[in-house]
């Protein structure tokens, strides 16, 4: 898989590259603001990005800007932000453009569990989700209040990792379950949050958290 880094502190951007090349990645580009990462992209045609979202000269929104710029023009690029903090609306502003492929936001004190950070690049760039589970604790605790009380405290430990990205066996490992058990969970949730199921689990977080987010 070939990654483009996006990220304005050196040693970040120095570490980042190298764990990567570690695990077998190929960093085809290092650059430290948005211009750089969009002609990186354009440039290389990567499988992956990986984005700060505050990057120069102000340091507030760059890389989010620059991210969705190359969902609409480099569409086969993959997007996983990296952030130092829970910011919801760049986290609805990113899944509000998953449709076109793999989406991923995380908080930098993730990359520290290597092997859960790397996990989470192949998974965006496969095409899938990856969202911190601050940033999903954040989202289904501020949104949805009300109707989120409908579901059990267990369907509410899957959804939140259903919307991390968690794949039906991911989930039941966690919580010490069947995949028949999940796949019943999941099914529930669903009817009560009046959604209707989908062969993709790419597609059903986006429409969990979608429908979280407008509520």
């Amino acid at each position: 898989m070939r990654i483009v880094i996006a990220e304005d502190l050196a040693l970040l951007r120095d570490g980042l590259a190298r764990l990567l090349r570690d695990n077998d990645f190929d960093v085809v580009a290092e650059v430290a603001d948005a211009d750089a990462l969009v002609h990186a992209v354009l440039r290389e045609q990567p499988d992956l990005a990986i984005v700060d979202i505050r990057l120069p000269p102000t340091f507030r929104d760059e890389g989010l800007r620059a991210a969705l710029e190359l969902r609409r023009t480099a569409s086969e690029t993959a997007i996983l932000i990296l952030s130092q903090y829970v910011e919801h609306t760049y986290a609805a502003e990113l899944l509000a453009q998953a449709g076109a492929g793999g989406v991923g936001y995380l908080l930098k004190d993730r990359v520290l569990d290597t092997g859960d950070f790397v996990d989470a690049v192949r998974r965006v760039a496969d095409g899938g989700t990856a969202l911190d589970p601050e940033v999903v604790s954040q989202l289904l605790g501020t949104r949805g209040n009300q109707r989120l009380d409908v579901l059990t405290p267990r369907e509410l430990e899957v959804l939140s990792l259903m919307a991390e990205g968690r794949s039906n066996a991911a989930i039941a490992d966690a919580l010490v379950l069947t995949v028949g058990a999940v796949e019943k969970h999941i099914a529930g949730i669903f009817q009560k949050l009046n959604l209707p199921p989908s062969e993709s689990d790419h597609r059903r977080v986006l429409a969990v958290l979608a429908y979280l987010q407008e509520r």
